[in-house]
C-alpha cells in the first residue's frame, strides 16, 4: 500500500482546519502543516491531528510556501488540500481504495474533481479536475506567487474523487484573499 503526506499552508484557519482534518486524516499516513503567520489558534486545531507544524515566513509567494510543506513531506504520494477543503464520506472511501491500489499501478500525477460551486440544495453547479495527489519522487514543484499551479511530469490518471470546497467563515475566506490582493498590488505597483 502506498503511503500519503498531507501537505497543507495555513494561515488564521482556526474556523475550519479541524474540519477539512478530520475528513482526510483516516487516508493519510502523516499531516505536515506550515503556518505562514497564524494569530488564531490555528496551530492547536493542527496540534490536535499532528507534531509535525512548521513556521514559514510569509514572502508573499504561495508557492513558495507550498514547496515548503512538499519538502517536509515522506510519503509516497504527497496530497495537498487548503483548509477550507474537505473530503465528503464518499470520497475518503473512494481515496482509501485508491491508496490501496496505487502500488499496482502507478501514476506520478492524480486528478480530482474538485466542487467550488454549489446551488441552494447544496449540489455541485461548478467543478473543475485538479492535480491533488502526486508522486513524491516525481520532484512535483510548485509555480506562481498567486494563483500557483504544480508541475509534475510524468503518467497522469483522473479518478472519481472529489474536494469540496466548504468555506464556512468569513475569516477562512479572507485570509488567502488578502495575501493574494496584498502579493499582486506589490507585483503591480510600480516603485516610487
Amino acid at each position: 500500500m502506498a503511503s500519503i503526506s498531507l501537505c497543507m499552508i495555513v494561515r488564521d484557519e482556526e474556523a475550519v482546519l479541524g474540519r477539512c482534518l478530520e475528513s482526510v486524516a483516516p487516508a493519510v499516513d502523516e499531516i505536515i502543516v506550515v503556518d505562514t503567520g497564524s494569530m488564531d489558534g490555528t496551530k492547536a486545531v493542527a496540534a490536535a491531528y499532528t507534531y509535525q507544524i512548521f513556521d514559514f515566513a510569509w514572502v508573499d509567494d504561495f508557492a513558495a510556501a507550498r514547496n515548503a510543506s512538499f519538502a517536509k513531506a515522506t510519503g509516497d504520494y504527497i496530497l495537498w488540500l487548503d483548509a477550507d477543503d474537505v473530503l465528503l464520506p464518499e470520497d475518503l472511501d473512494a481515496l482509501l481504495c485508491l491508496k490501496n491500489r496505487l502500488d499496482q499501478s502507478p501514476a506520478d500525477v492524480v486528478m480530482m474533481r474538485y466542487n467550488t460551486g454549489f446551488d441552494s440544495r447544496g449540489n455541485p453547479t461548478f467543478f473543475f479536475d485538479r492535480e491533488r495527489l502526486v508522486r513524491r519522487a516525481a520532484r512535483p514543484v510548485w509555480h506562481g506567487r498567486v494563483h500557483e499551479y504544480i508541475q509534475c511530469p510524468g503518467t497522469r490518471i483522473t479518478v472519481n474523487i472529489a474536494v469540496t470546497h466548504r468555506s464556512s467563515a468569513i475569516g477562512a475566506m479572507a485570509s488567502p484573499f488578502l495575501h493574494a490582493t496584498r502579493v499582486l498590488a506589490r507585483m503591480y505597483t510600480p516603485p516610487v
